[in-house]
C-alpha cells in the first residue's frame, strides 16, 4: 500500500508506527510543517518526510488526515484538484463530519472516518470506521490497515463521538486507574518501578481475559472473591466510595464536551 499521513502529530506517528513495524505498506509519506520534529523512522527505507503535502497526496492510493480540524477545510481545498477516483480519503480528525467533506471534496470519493487511538503505536488500538456511500466499497482496505494496528470494528457515524470517548479519551482513563493503583501499591511497600509493573501487568491481565474466554467482567470477578475475603472488602469499599459511578459520569461528561465540537 502506498499511504500518506497528512500532519504527522501524535496520533499520526502512532498510526505510522503501527503500519511500519506490521510492514503492511510499501511507501510511506508522513507530512508535517516542520518534519525535522517527526523521530523514530530514520531507518525506515519506505518512509517519506515532507512538509508538502501535495507531494504526498500526488504518490499514495491511502490519505489519512489527522489534522487539527480547523487545518482540514483548508487542506482539502488547497488539494481536491490533486485527489484521483480511486484513492481513498480516511479522516481521524474529531468533529469534521462526511458531510462536510463530501462538501469540499465531493460525494463520489472514497471517504471513510476513523478513530483510532494512541496503542496504534503499539498494535494495540481499537478503531471505529464510519464509510460515506462510496467508501462502504473500500471499508476492507480500511480494515486491513487498522487491524494491523489492532482491532477495528464498523458503526454508524453518529455512534464516533461517543467512541471517540471510550476508545480515544478511554486510554487516558485507563492510565489514571493504572497510576492509582501503582500509587496503592507503593504505600502498600513496593518501590515504584515495581508497583508499576504490578500494575501494568495486572491491567493488561484483565483484558486478556476477558478477549480470551469471552466472559461477562462480573464472570471473572467472582472467580477471585470469596465469601468474607479481601477482593469482595476492597471492590465494596471502591463502590462505597464511588468507583463505578465516577468513571460513568467522567465517560458522560466527555461525551457531552465533545458533542460541543460542531460537525
Amino acid at each position: 500500500m502506498k499511504v500518506a499521513i497528512i500532519g504527522a502529530g501524535s496520533l499520526g506517528q502512532s498510526i505510522a508506527k503501527g503500519l511500519v513495524k506490521n510492514k503492511v505498506v510499501s511507501s510511506l509519506y508522513l507530512t508535517k510543517r516542520n518534519p525535522n520534529t517527526i523521530v523514530g523512522f530514520e531507518n525506515y527505507n519506505e518512509v517519506i518526510l515532507t512538509s508538502d503535502n501535495k507531494e504526498a497526496i500526488k504518490n499514495s492510493d491511502i490519505l489519512i488526515f489527522a489534522v487539527q480540524p480547523r487545518h482540514l477545510k483548508i487542506i482539502l481545498e488547497d488539494s481536491k484538484d490533486l485527489l484521483q477516483k480511486e484513492q481513498l480519503i480516511i479522516s481521524v480528525i474529531t468533529g469534521f463530519s462526511i458531510d462536510k467533506i463530501e462538501a469540499i471534496v465531493g460525494s463520489d470519493k472514497y471517504i471513510i472516518r476513523s478513530m483510532p487511538n494512541t496503542a496504534a503505536s503499539v498494535g494495540q488500538s481499537m478503531t471505529c470506521l464510519s464509510p460515506n456511500e462510496k467508501g462502504k466499497e473500500k471499508v476492507a482496505i480500511a480494515k486491513t490497515i487498522f487491524n494491523s494496528l489492532g482491532t477495528s470494528m464498523q458503526i454508524p457515524e453518529e455512534q464516533l463521538q461517543a467512541a471517540t470517548v471510550i476508545c480515544a479519551s478511554g486510554i487516558a482513563f485507563w492510565m489514571r486507574l493504572i497510576r492509582a493503583t501503582t500509587q496503592g501499591a507503593i504505600q502498600l511497600g513496593f518501590e515504584a518501578h515495581e508497583a508499576h509493573e504490578l500494575a501494568m501487568q495486572t491491567c493488561f491481565g484483565a483484558a486478556s481475559l476477558l478477549k480470551e474466554s469471552g466472559n461477562h467482567p462480573e464472570a471473572e470477578i467472582d472467580r477471585v472473591t470469596t465469601p468474607g475475603g479481601c477482593t469482595i472488602e476492597g471492590l465494596n469499599e471502591m463502590e462505597h466510595r464511588g468507583l463505578s459511578s465516577s468513571l460513568i459520569k467522567g465517560i458522560n461528561a466527555s461525551f457531552e464536551k465533545i458533542n460541543q465540537i460542531k460537525n
